[in-house]
């Protein structure tokens, strides 16, 4: 179980939706949040380390940039759910991954520079695990303001 401070959920509520970009973001954003450039980055890092969050980064649009992201899901049997986790996640190409109540529990985006890397990595990733891959690649997008306050 993670504890999250005051300071941590100030944090996490307050950098979800936009980051500044500029010579010094974390200073930027730190004023904005009531900490010092240095406390905002050792604070993001002690989340990350705790687990509260996965990561801390900019979220690209590969399409917009040639590339490709695709929806995938398989069917992971419940004994095996950490051991093909990690082979999925090895993946550099490996956005976000999920594990969901359904018959497709785990679910996660392809996102690469190369659109063939897509069709690649999911070849790769049943090689590796012996389980089927199902590609769901996006027919239409739809913007979804996303936030969890915590």
């Amino acid at each position: 179980m993670i504890t999250l401070t005051d300071a941590d959920r100030v944090i996490i509520n307050g950098l979800q939706g936009g980051f500044p970009v500029s010579e010094r973001p974390f200073a930027e954003a730190g004023a904005r949040l009531g900490l010092s450039e240095t406390e905002l980055i050792a604070r993001i890092g002690a989340l990350v380390e705790a687990g509260a969050i996965s990561r801390f980064g900019p979220l690209w649009n590969s399409e917009e940039l040639g590339g490709a992201v695709c929806l995938a899901a398989m069917s992971v049997p419940s004994e095996r759910f950490d051991e093909v986790t990690a082979k999925v996640n090895a993946h550099a190409e490996i956005a976000h991954n999920y594990e969901r109540d359904h018959a497709l529990n785990m679910w996660f985006v392809l996102s690469s520079l190369d659109p063939a890397r897509i069709r690649a990595t999911a070849r790769a990733i049943e090689e590796e695990t012996g389980l089927k891959v199902w590609l769901m690649p996006k027919e239409e997008e739809f913007f979804v303001g996303f936030r969890v306050e915590v």
